[in-house]
């Protein structure tokens, strides 16, 4: 039987400067990851189970290379979270896994199934890609060699969340161990072999299962093959797709019978569609798309969605978003065309802003300030008397940022003059400027690449 690995997310010391995570009701998610984590380890163990716990002063990439090294067939590793946000009312528990893999998927769904049995006061929010997370990848679902997973056992910042995970916390312990004891099982009864990074695994090693490999509706000629269920390709067709992955030191490599092989679903980020066809065994890649990929980040221009894709988006994103602003994207679209501005960009940083309409902390619907705009005084962030002049200065800030060009329409955005005209074309270039987040312009670029895949364009 394989070994597990588990990590306390945020498990650094907070006075050696390491990051505690969330911090909500006097407590922080690495205290209260590492006191979960020291209830699911002993009762693995009595269980008969070989149990390896991440040190709690390793940084992210660290704690990937401790597993990587002592990582061996079957093993399973898992990381405990708690979400922070900054809308109390939303709570539940969540297992990620890596995007486009089947198995992953349903060990995550045994795994969450599993705390809710043995919690079932902890609602479900489902296994969920790491491609639907704010920067559209999880780096522990996709740099670990063994499977992975991400388990956030609740909100932090919500009272009954944080209530379970304090007062409750033996039985998230029990839940966790079951569904890590069912998942181990899963996995040590499957043939299927580990890699270790960068490194020639010969015939007498293991060996691979191969697939097919579909490019822009075509069998390409060579094969890729099957790694812990995730489909990777030769890294020379990554080259041949305009992909250079060797400048991500972090990218997963196996080198197999003299062929180095890359994860297929790392193209994503280099905006290449990645499907996969399960009755056919074929990774499916796209490199040809309905819209220009060069531009997706281009703040100025044109949007390519429709109003019902959009309505779809949000609705699927959030169920009762469109209940208080049915119309918010016709109205996107109608604003962002007459300032051209690329409506499905500042759809997206709405999205972002409110999380789907969600809002929560200062941001309040009534406000209308789907952008998160600040006002020009005072400690609240701006108001606005609709909805469409809300939108309006959104793009008309959006617009500031990213041209030179004069407005159309009256201006509304209180902080427009403020700007310095044309400081940030592209989406990364708020980052540091719309919010404090250094990130923040790959969370709007995530959550664009996800609208664009669910409308069939990427």
């Amino acid at each position: 039987m394989g070994r597990i690995f588990i990590s306390a997310g945020h498990g650094g010391i907070e006075e050696e400067g390491r990051d505690p995570g969330t911090i909500a009701g006097g407590t922080t998610e690495a205290q209260e990851m590492i006191l979960l984590r020291d209830q699911i380890v002993p009762e693995l163990r009595s269980r008969g189970f070989e149990v390896l716990s991440v040190p709690d002063d390793l940084s992210l990439s660290q704690t990937h290379q401790w597993i990587n090294d002592r990582a061996i067939t079957e093993d399973v590793a898992l990381e405990i979270h708690s979400s922070g946000f900054f809308n109390p009312d939303v709570r539940g528990a969540i297992v990620f896994y890596i995007a486009n893999n089947s198995d992953r998927k349903n060990q995550a769904e045994l795994m969450l199934l599993a705390l809710v049995r043995r919690l079932p006061s902890l609602p479900s929010r489902g296994a969920k890609p790491d491609t639907e997370t704010g920067t559209g990848r999880i780096s522990f679902c996709r740099n670990i060699i063994v499977p992975s997973l991400l388990l956030e056992v609740g909100f932090l910042t919500n009272p009954d969340d944080r209530f379970l995970i304090q007062n409750r916390r033996r039985d998230m312990a029990l839940g966790i161990a079951d569904g890590l004891a069912a998942w181990s099982r899963t996995v040590s009864g499957t043939d299927s072999g580990t890699d270790s990074n960068d490194t020639e695994l010969t015939d007498s090693e293991v060996t691979y299962e191969t697939i097919n490999i579909s490019v822009n509706g075509q069998i390409y000629e060579e094969q890729g093959i099957l790694v812990n269920s995730n489909a990777y390709i030769p890294n020379d067709l990554s080259d041949r797709l305009g992909v250079d992955l060797t400048v991500t030191p972090d990218i997963r490599r196996v080198q197999y019978r003299g062929v180095v092989y890359v994860k297929a679903i790392e193209l994503r980020d280099y905006n290449i569609s990645v499907g996969w066809d399960n009755a056919s065994r074929t990774v499916i890649l796209r490199s040809i798309l309905q819209i220009c990929p060069g531009l997706i980040d281009q703040i100025m221009g044109h949007g390519n969605t429709s109003e019902v894709q959009l309505m779809m988006f949000l609705k699927n994103n959030n169920d009762n978003a469109l209940t208080e602003f049915p119309q918010l994207p016709r109205l996107y679209r109608e604003e962002g065309q007459i300032e051209g501005v690329n409506y499905d960009i500042a759809f997206c940083q709405a999205c972002v802003e409110t999380s789907f309409l969600r809002f929560g902390g200062q941001l309040q619907p009534t406000m209308n300030n789907f952008g998160g705009l600040g006002a020009v005084s005072g400690t609240e962030p701006a108001s606005f008397p609709s909805a469409r002049i809300g939108v309006r200065a959104h793009i008309q800030q959006l617009k500031a940022y990213a041209s030179l060009e004069p407005l159309v329409q009256e201006v509304v955005s209180p902080r427009f003059r403020f700007v310095t005209r044309g400081v940030a074309p592209l989406v990364g270039q708020l980052s540091g400027r719309w919010s404090t987040d250094l990130q923040y312009g790959d969370r709007i670029k995530a959550v664009i690449r996800s609208l664009y895949e669910s409308a069939d364009l990427l």
